[in-house]
């Protein structure tokens, strides 16, 4: 019998369990060694010079947006086919939020559309701050084309990798920041790797890096070097700016450790049930994200595009047969909240179109060639009734 099949799932193995029980044993569960070591593994995996773990991806969004100096009357720009983190870190620092249309057939964020609102802005004196293109699915956006326009515009560029780790663009890891001031990363249960709840942020400019240490806890140094005044003594601290308990647990950060050395694994499974899908797929009524040469995704979602009147009858019909697909995303603007700040329906339209048509299949390690036959099988029949 077929138990039910999750979008996404966890791989967690005796190790982890380990590692989290060494931390368990240990004298810190929290602000211990243990988020330095994954860190570094961090910083190893992506090639960026500095990391800083959190409690969350949102953490890190809006840690972000303030060490880039985001504030009240600032402009920031992301994709609508996001979770509602992507946009609502710049709300959190009083800047004003808009949205660029997406790509039909990788559901990025467009270049076109972005170079047509850059130009509008430019004219209209409301260029954004920051944009904050979203690596959807796990596939990366075209970096090299942002940072032209950034170089251009005068924009920074914060990568929302919240799905990415483990991808490549242009055969670097997603993460390095060739093209950004930083990458935010999601550990979440269905992400690539997990740490429960947690996230990362990764970049080469060190300033920053110090700024987001000290606002993931309270904006709070115990460096000399950063103090106002000499130190009274081994104990003491200063608060330099009002920060936020953002930290994450050594038991989160030795759980992370431990699934970053099976990454790679992860993401080679991830790429072959893709590979699979795409064949069994192939003569099914369903479009395909375009495939590029010069990126791999890491597979956190494998979606497809039905006809949209059938949309919602074949999502029931596979929600009863105990697959949970799911819909990623309802565009962010059309959000009770975000229509309240004025956003209406025709903002994006093919983000909208997009969202009208798509499906997310269940893809994570453990899938086995049974529930995965049972998922095509189930498809197949869903698209024909």
């Amino acid at each position: 019998m077929i138990e039910y099949i999750p979008y996404g799932r966890q791989d967690i193995n005796k190790s982890d369990i380990d590692a989290v029980i060494e931390v368990l044993r240990s004298d810190f569960l929290t602000q211990g060694p243990a988020i330095e070591v994954f860190e570094q593994a961090i910083c190893d995996q992506t090639g960026a010079r500095f990391a800083v773990a959190l409690s969350s991806a949102t953490a890190g969004l809006h840690l972000a947006c303030l060490g880039l100096g985001v504030g009240v009357g600032d402009y920031v720009w992301t994709s609508p086919n996001t979770f509602v983190a992507s946009a609502n870190c710049a709300r959190y620092c009083g800047a004003n939020i808009d949205f660029i249309d997406i790509e039909i057939d990788t559901g990025n964020l467009c270049i076109d559309s972005l170079k047509k609102k850059l130009e509008s802005a430019e004219k209209n004196n409301c260029l954004p701050k920051i944009i904050i293109p979203v690596h959807y699915s796990g596939r990366s956006c075209d970096m090299q084309a942002l940072s032209f326009l950034a170089e251009k515009y005068g924009f920074f560029i914060l990568e929302d990798a919240a799905h990415a780790i483990g991808a490549t663009y242009q055969g670097h890891a997603v993460g390095l920041c060739k093209y950004s001031k930083a990458t935010i990363f999601s550990f979440h249960p269905v992400k690539i790797i997990t740490t429960g709840e947690g996230g990362a942020i990764t970049t080469n400019d060190e300033a920053l890096y110090r700024k987001l240490i000290r606002l993931r806890s309270h904006g709070i140094t115990r460096a000399q070097t950063d103090m106002t005044h000499v130190s009274d003594g081994g104990w003491y601290y200063q608060q330099l700016e009002l920060g936020f308990n953002y930290r994450m647990t050594d038991i989160q950060a030795a759980l992370g450790c431990s699934q970053l050395l099976r990454i790679n694994e992860f993401v080679a499974k991830r790429r072959a049930l893709a590979i699979r899908y795409r064949v069994e797929l192939a003569n099914l009524n369903v479009d395909l994200m375009r495939a590029d040469a010069d990126q791999e995704s890491a597979w956190h979602l494998f979606v497809i595009q039905v006809d949209e009147t059938k949309r919602k009858l074949i999502y029931e019909q596979l929600r009863s047969a105990g697959i949970g697909v799911n819909v990623h995303y309802i565009p962010v603007y059309l959000q009770p909240y975000y229509l309240k700040l004025g956003f209406n329906i025709g903002h994006c339209p093919v983000a909208e179109k997009y969202y009208h048509r798509v499906l997310s299949l269940p893809i994570f390690p453990s899938l086995n060639d049974q529930d995965f036959n049972y998922v095509i099988h189930s498809l197949s029949n869903a698209l024909v009734n």
